[in-house]
């Protein structure tokens, strides 16, 4: 994925993730379903951006940016900040 198509995934689950909390916050809740993929969205986005920030660190180091892979939710979810 180039990065005009990785930032348009990015955005795009964050507009989907807006709504959710928007709706959220009208006092009316959310169903279960919506709290579960509120939860999937945040783990697409972190997988997105790590995905930018490896394209990033390639590019900064001379390297090909294509060459970088999107890691499992796993892998991205477990990184000690």
């Amino acid at each position: 994925m180039k990065d005009a198509g990785l930032f348009q995934h990015i955005n795009d689950l964050a507009e989907e993730e807006e709504r959710l909390f928007a709706k959220a916050g009208d006092g009316s809740g959310l169903r279960p379903t919506e709290i579960e993929r509120l939860e999937e969205i945040k783990v697409e986005l972190d997988r997105g951006y790590d995905l930018l920030h490896q394209r990033q660190a390639r590019r900064a180091a001379g390297l090909d940016p294509a060459e970088a892979e999107v890691r499992p939710a796993e892998m991205v979810e477990r990184y000690k900040q």
